[in-house]
This record gives C-alpha cells, structure tokens and sequence, in this order.
C-alpha cells in the first residue's frame, strides 16, 4: 500500500490538490522537503543543484537527487553545488535556482496562480540571511514568503503541546546545525542555534580517516559510513559492527579498500555528539525552574535527521538524567510543523513572519 500510494502521488491526491497551490518548504542544508497544502509532504530531496558550465555560461542540468549522485564526481565541465550552508543560504542563485526546480516538480502539468510559501528558517540565522532566504522564494515565484523559526516547526511537527502554559524542549539536529528550544504558550522562552549537524559529522569522518588510517574518502562515503554503522557512544564490545570502505590511500596516492569498525566511528564522532550535549546542557541551565520541572517530567524530544544517529538519545540521557525520546517521523518533523502551521495560520499567525 505504501508503495502504491507514493507512486500515485500525482494521481488522485494530484488532482485534489490543484484546489490549493500553498505550500511550507523546509529548506535544510542536506535536503530540503515540500509541504502542499491538503496533501502533506510530497517531495523530499538532496539540496545539491547540478550546473553545465560552456563559455562561462551556466545551465542547471540537475536538481535533487540526480544533483546528488554527481557530487565528488564531476568533469570539468559539469558543477554540483550545495547552495545550502549550516541552515542558511550560501549561494543565492543557485538557491532559488532550486527552489523554482521545486516547485515546478510538485506542479508539474499544470499552471498555477502564484503560491504563498512558508519557510523554516534557523533560530540563529540573522537579519540578513532571513530576507536572503525571503528573497529566494519570491524569486523563484512565491506571491508572499512567511518564516517560521525552527524549533516551534520541529516541535509542532513532533506533535509537541507547544500552545500549552508547560516547558516543553526539542532538539532538532538537521545537516547544518542543532537547534535546541524550550518553548512554552506557543513561543520560544530560550533557544540556541549551534552549527553542528550532520556535515559535521561527515567531515569528522573524513578527519578521522586521514589522519587515523591515512585514507582520504568523499563525502558521500562518510555519508554512508555515518547511517550505517555511526553511533554516538562507545560500543559495549568495544569494538561493535564492521564495514568495508574505499578511498584514496595518502601514502601511495592508489586506491584503497579497508574495514572501519563502530568504536572507531565513534571516536571519530566524538567532538560533534559532545557540541550537541553541551548545548543542550547549556539550555536547561539558562531555563526559568517552572518550565525545567515541566521538562524533568515532559523529558527531551529530538527531531532532524541528526536524531537518527546511533545511541544519541542514550548519550544525551546519561549527560542529562533527562527522559530523551525520538520524534516518530524525526526527518520530516520540520517539514510537517511548517506545514501545519500554513494549515492553521490563524492559531499560529504569531509563530510566522511575513514582513518584508
């Protein structure tokens, strides 16, 4: 059933949702998801744009996950670019160069009115990169852009009960950067936006590689080693599972194949897991005591894909003492409480931000 309704995403939900061309985009460093409206999250891919470069000309020769596969595997005349860094826009062209690709993948067959586009954005991004992210979408074809910050997105996603006079804390880990809130009657009492997240720890890999074993690997094996096997503690074993990688060997510049084992993934992880507890620390020291009872009873929830890492919620419990669950559907938390909130904009008008 599942398979059958992702390949009819088009089909009769497709033809519903003509009725309604709003939607709330989570714009994350590693992927960025689509919400329409009355129809849930129907796109969730790679940020990466693919550029053909000819005479210093560039044309987009890919978005998403075709993008994505060329990443580390480009001739010369051919770009992968990530547009997307720590939560933020990097590069502003390419980025709404993205997002209209986006768009015209949700709409594809038919011609709609300019939609309104509510985007999450970064507890901590400033004044200049929010109207960047504002400006991209309504480059790309948004009548009017709202942002929302994401926590209070990662925590209504959750089905956290924000609205209520109760602390609630979320830690949402995405591919840029850890954003920890406590939030309570609807708003953020105490946030802080770290930039540490899932490239952090890829880049802690390949770090760890050279230096350990000196193997250089890509970006997309660190990827790959760090859903495999990646945990945040160490092993009871000592050791844990294996796997087999492959890289370039430094020493003799030829290509290499060698086995990494969990112990050393976590070494190797070490410094990010240990920035996302302390942020968390620091969070809990800097609430108001009503709402840290409320959060001794209510305990953590973690969001993002970061929330995925082996025995994360185990190593923040033991730092914490606090009671650490995992959202149901932790890489689409964002998207969803973007989304709710353009589904109930009257009860969350407040959250969202449409100045200009």
């Amino acid at each position: 059933m599942r398979q059958w309704g992702k390949s009819n995403m088009f089909g009769m939900d497709g033809i519903l949702g003509l009725f309604s061309s709003d939607m709330a985009i989570d714009l994350g460093t590693a992927n960025t998801l689509v919400y329409v409206k009355g129809k849930g999250v129907i796109l969730s891919e790679p940020s990466v744009v693919a550029y053909h470069v000819k005479d210093g000309q560039k044309k987009v020769l890919a978005v998403g996950e075709d993008a994505k596969l060329m990443l580390g595997r480009t001739p010369g005349s051919i770009e992968a670019i990530r547009p997307m860094r720590e939560g933020v826009i990097a590069d502003f062209d390419t980025a709404e160069a993205m997002i209209k690709e986006f768009i015209r993948k949700v709409h594809r067959r038919s011609t709609f009115s300019k939609p309104k586009i509510i985007v999450c954005v970064p507890h901590g991004a400033t004044p200049v990169e929010k109207r960047a992210i504002r400006q991209s979408v309504l480059s790309a074809g948004a009548r009017k852009a709202g942002l929302i910050a994401e926590p209070i997105a990662a925590a209504i996603g959750a089905g956290m009960p924000i609205t209520d006079p109760t602390g609630n804390m979320v830690v949402d880990i995405g591919g840029g950067t850890t954003e920890v809130a406590v939030l309570s009657l609807g708003d953020i009492v105490y946030a802080r936006s770290v930039r540490v997240g899932g490239d952090r720890m890829d880049e802690a890999i390949i770090n760890y590689l050279r230096r350990q074993q000196n193997l250089l690997v890509g970006e997309s094996t660190a990827e790959r080693i760090k859903t495999s096997i990646g945990t945040a503690r160490m092993p009871d074993d000592g050791r844990g599972s294996s796997m087999q990688i492959r890289g370039r060997d430094l020493l003799n510049g030829v290509p290499k194949e060698t086995e990494i084992s969990q112990a050393q993934v976590a070494e190797a992880l070490s410094e990010p897991v240990q920035a996302i507890c302390e942020a968390v620390m620091t969070a809990l020291e800097a609430t108001p005591p009503d709402l840290a009872a409320d959060i001794v009873d209510r305990g953590v929830m973690l969001t993002g894909g970061g929330a995925l890492l082996g025995d994360l919620d185990l190593a923040l419990r033991e730092q914490t003492g606090l009671a650490v669950s995992i959202a149901d559907e932790s890489l689409n938390c964002v998207a969803l409480g973007t989304g709710k909130a353009l589904e109930y904009e009257k009860q969350l008008r407040h959250a969202i931000d449409y100045d200009s």
